[in-house]
């Protein structure tokens, strides 16, 4: 399911999951034959009712609020609407099968669909708006909504709530930062901690050294941090992505626990979505990217716990609710340099095995 598939946001090596799609492309399908530099909104608009459906990929009803955007779509377009869930790398897959219209990738994802020249590029109305590190320069992928590594943490537990690293490293209570040899999450959590430590994705060690000492304290988990798990009162305080956190704090009790972004600092990523060249749909999902980047679609990622792209769209204020104060990400960072990060998670499970594991109990 997609949700599981977060820990794997920026998952890298996903050649095997190509090799999974046996068959051969449509390459006479629609997409391929559109110049959508030309195109008005008024036009695509047009032409997607007279397609009349959209096709996607790990774009499913339960996911960052996707259900009320699709209902949104069909009730304003009469588009029809059908989804496989899936991850990042079986979407790509699937896209070189021509059987899809539109996906939703982790943002490392982006580059490769656009390297395979597997995407339609389609710049949306609100494309000046996005921060540059959240698009490609031909609209080939674009980020709709962002993940910050946070803390959520159990005041069950935890008499005095860690709202930095530093706080963090000072602590009594167990901290479980999910499976570094495996979990992209968890990996995620190591470069926001190195971020936090003068590191960043060219020198990861700032990161590791900060974990190492958890470990020696005996006081680091390294389990994946779960509802079930911060329900029964085993997590006293876990480093997930926010829209992770903030669902298992509303699913479970929004009283009993806290979630805040660390103060020093922490990492932003995000999903990619991205159109597909052989789209039997081309216009349609182009109207669905507008949508996913308006006003309207962005409010509903937020009520998914998804943080919109757009920094300055107006929220309402239910909206706005279900989301961390802007305050707590003035310190967030992305990855700048993706190469480099690509290398380090290659390096991170050895060093994270030789470094810190040894010290775990």
């Amino acid at each position: 399911m997609k949700k599981n598939a977060l820990l794997k946001v920026l998952t890298v090596g996903v050649t095997s999951a190509f090799l999974m799609a046996g068959c051969s492309g449509n390459d006479n399908a629609e997409g391929s034959k559109i110049d959508t530099s030309n195109l008005s909104l008024d036009q695509i608009e047009k032409k997607a009712k007279e397609e009349g459906e959209v096709n996607s990929v790990g774009m499913p009803d339960s996911w960052a609020n996707w259900g009320q955007t699709w209902k949104d779509i069909m009730e304003k377009y009469d588009i029809k609407h059908t989804d496989t869930d899936m991850s990042s790398a079986e979407e790509l897959a699937k896209f070189e099968t021509g059987n899809v219209d539109v996906g939703d990738v982790g943002v490392a994802f982006g580059p490769l669909a656009e390297e395979k020249e597997l995407t339609l590029p389609y710049k949306p109305t609100h494309w000046d708006e996005i921060p540059d590190w959240a698009k490609d320069d031909n609209g080939d992928w674009v980020v709709g909504y962002t993940g910050t590594m946070a803390f959520i943490i159990d005041k069950n537990n935890v008499k005095n709530p860690p709202s930095s690293w530093s706080d963090l490293l000072e602590g009594d209570y167990k901290v479980d930062v999910g499976d570094v040899m495996k979990a992209n999450q968890a990996q995620f959590a190591v470069l926001a901690a190195a971020f936090a430590n003068g590191g960043d994705e060219k020198n990861i060690e700032p990161g590791i050294e900060f974990f190492q000492k958890l470990a020696k304290q005996k006081r680091l988990q390294t389990t994946d941090p779960s509802l079930t798990s911060l329900e029964k009162g085993e997590t006293d305080v876990a480093i997930v992505w926010d829209f992770n956190a903030l669902n298992y704090r509303d699913q479970i009790n929004k009283d009993r626990f806290e979630v805040v972004i660390p103060s020093d600092s922490s990492v932003v990523s995000g999903y990619a979505n991205v159109i597909n060249k052989k789209a039997k749909d081309p216009h349609a999902a182009m109207l669905t990217r507008e949508y996913i980047l308006s006003d309207e679609g962005q409010a509903n990622l937020a009520r998914g716990y998804a943080r919109p792209i757009r920094e300055d769209v107006e929220l309402p204020e239910d909206a706005k609710a279900k989301l961390l104060p802007d305050s707590m990400y003035k310190n967030v960072r992305p990855v700048e340099d993706a190469d480099a990060w690509e290398k380090a998670t290659k390096a991170l499970p050895q060093k994270w095995q030789e470094e810190v594991l040894v010290h775990v109990n």
